[in-house]
């Protein structure tokens, strides 16, 4: 189970740098493909959106068909063909087209490890070891940063593309080596999603993952990058530094926050107190749109270190999900966290350019950060009125 839970680690690696990437190739993509921030935060989108839809399809192969067989194929055609795909572009409809093949390659990573740890660990130490799990995987983020922008610069976006296409297919092969399926739960049981959603019990928590990561993954992924060189005047290697900063406040965050429900005894406190600070911080960002470098990278660094509750959510729903449903459960949080992720990206587009072309850059961008804002603090709202996970 180690073997495999470091392999699937190594994959959500490749699912963390996939989301994130972009957001460092902009000006390479615009001056080769003609690809604009709309149609990047398009392309951005439609991996979220693929990544969401597959998510009842991974939880029914879970815990039907196990772990190994369904992030193994699922990884080799559609992260490595995905990735080959983009590596040949010819317009931004491609990359389009590659981003979505990806979504659908990345989709079953890190719900295979949450599956195994679901089944294999007792429920109690689940947002520990998912926060381990996620916390070592957002490597991923910081080499989609400088990294990325330095093999860009150096090699050619193509040519690192080729690279990631086969090492994404060298994973999903190792992991139908390495990986063990957990044993098939005893008894009869059968059950779906649509058992999950007649619970109320999970509704606040459903609020709550819908929002709670779409704003780093909409900053960070995608728009801190065009941020930072439209309004601040940033390079390519300066805005791969700014993202990079970023990232490793993410994986701070989730080491942080993983561990405090052990700690402090309380899975809906943890998550409020984040998610509420990450809202205002949105806002504190939007409120200072352009008044120095150095300000903007740090409230995205503390956007990024607050917004880490994401393993602690699935936890704190996880504890009112059956044995027998848990592919199921942590692929239907996956679900609204991904989907609510995925949605922001679409909605940013039409928002920054509406505000953009009546006032100006600065206040297309105010108008995203808000929006981040306000979405996070109506979901930790409605969060208010969850019940908390027994001890």
């Amino acid at each position: 189970m180690r073997a495999g839970l470091a392999l699937l680690t190594l994959a959500y690696v490749l699912s963390q740098f996939f989301r994130a990437f972009l957001a460092v190739l902009g000006e390479a993509l615009g001056r080769d493909l003609g690809a604009g921030p709309g149609d990047l935060a398009f392309a951005s989108g439609v991996w979220f959106a693929v990544f969401a839809g597959m998510q009842p399809a991974v939880g029914w192969a879970l815990d039907r068909l196990g772990p190994s067989r369904t992030a193994a194929v699922l990884l080799t055609l559609g992260g490595g063909g995905g990735a080959a795909v983009f590596a040949l572009a010819a317009n931004p409809w491609h990359v389009t087209l590659a981003m979505g093949l990806i979504g659908m390659g990345c989709s079953p990573v890190l719900m295979a490890a949450y599956y195994i740890i679901a089944r294999q660990f007792e429920p109690v130490r689940f947002a520990t070891l998912a926060a381990v799990m996620l916390g070592v995987g957002s490597l991923g983020n910081l080499v989609a940063a400088w990294p990325m922008a330095w093999a860009t610069e150096t090699f050619g976006w193509r040519e690192a593309m080729w690279g990631l296409a086969f090492l994404s297919a060298a994973v999903g092969i190792g992991i139908r080596v390495v990986v063990r399926d957990p044993d098939a739960v005893e008894g009869d049981a059968r059950g779906s999603i649509l058992d999950l959603l007649r619970m109320p019990v999970l509704w606040p928590i459903l609020a709550l993952m819908f929002v709670a990561y779409g704003p780093t993954a909409a900053i960070r992924g995608l728009w801190i990058g065009p941020y930072m060189a439209d309004v601040h005047g940033l390079g390519t290697s300066q805005i791969g530094q700014a993202t990079l900063i970023m990232g490793c406040a993410m994986i701070a965050g989730t080491f942080l926050i993983g561990p405090l429900d052990r700690l402090l005894g309380t899975q809906k406190w943890v998550c409020f107190g984040a998610n509420l600070a990450c809202g205002l911080l949105c806002l504190a960002l939007a409120m200072s749109v352009g008044v120095s470098v150095g300000l903007s990278v740090t409230l995205c660094a503390l956007i990024g270190l607050s917004g880490a509750s994401y393993p602690v959510v699935i936890a704190h729903a996880r504890a009112f999900v059956p044995p027998h449903l848990a592919g199921r459960g942590v692929t239907l949080l996956n679900l609204f966290g991904i989907g609510g992720a995925g949605i922001m990206q679409f909605g940013t587009a039409p928002l920054y350019r509406a505000v953009q072309q009546g006032a100006g850059v600065e206040a297309g961008y105010a108008a995203l950060f808000g929006f981040f804002g306000l979405s996070a603090l109506l979901g930790t709202l409605v969060y208010l009125w969850s019940r908390d996970a027994a001890r």
